[in-house]
């Protein structure tokens, strides 16, 4: 078993794509969801939260917003990469951190609203964890998500 001394840096970027019917305009954007220093020696979970935007005009009665597995093989774990290393983490939907935000497989959920306010802004929180406990080397593990936002 490996033990290092030095904590990890830890980054997630969320890309975005968007589907669109022709006869409504909704608009969405995300804050970036970065970890910090991952310390191998920690008892607890590293947290943190980013968010995703999103705006609707006049005619969007239900929208969808859908995370995908960010190349991974499952949605549960999620990982980050640094070379071939590999740091486990999560996304969720709340701030308990038990629905995992994916697209509706897998034991994932997606966020859905219907009839969302008008031409206003609405934040969703997005919940990140990194369970403890894991043994990998220090560098910077990234890895990226794609938000698509159906209505």
């Amino acid at each position: 078993m490996r033990r290092l001394l030095l904590a990890a840096g830890v980054s997630l970027t969320l890309l975005l794509s968007a589907v669109a019917p022709a006869h409504a305009a909704c608009t969405i954007s995300t804050t970036p969801l970065v970890f910090g220093a991952y310390n191998v020696f920690a008892v607890t979970p590293l947290d943190s939260t980013g968010s995703v935007t999103f705006r609707c005009g006049n005619q969007d009665k239900d929208v969808v917003i859908t995370l995908d597995r960010g190349g991974a093989p499952t949605f549960n774990p999620r990982r980050m990469l640094n070379g071939s290393e590999q740091l486990t983490y999560n996304l969720y939907l709340d701030a308990a951190r038990t629905a995992i935000w994916g697209d509706g497989t897998g034991g994932s959920q997606t966020f859905s609203t219907s009839n969302p306010q008008n031409n206003r802004d609405i934040l969703v929180p997005i919940y990140g964890r990194i369970p403890a406990g894991q043994d990998v080397r220090a560098g910077t593990y990234t890895n990226s998500i794609t938000a698509t936002i159906q209505f």
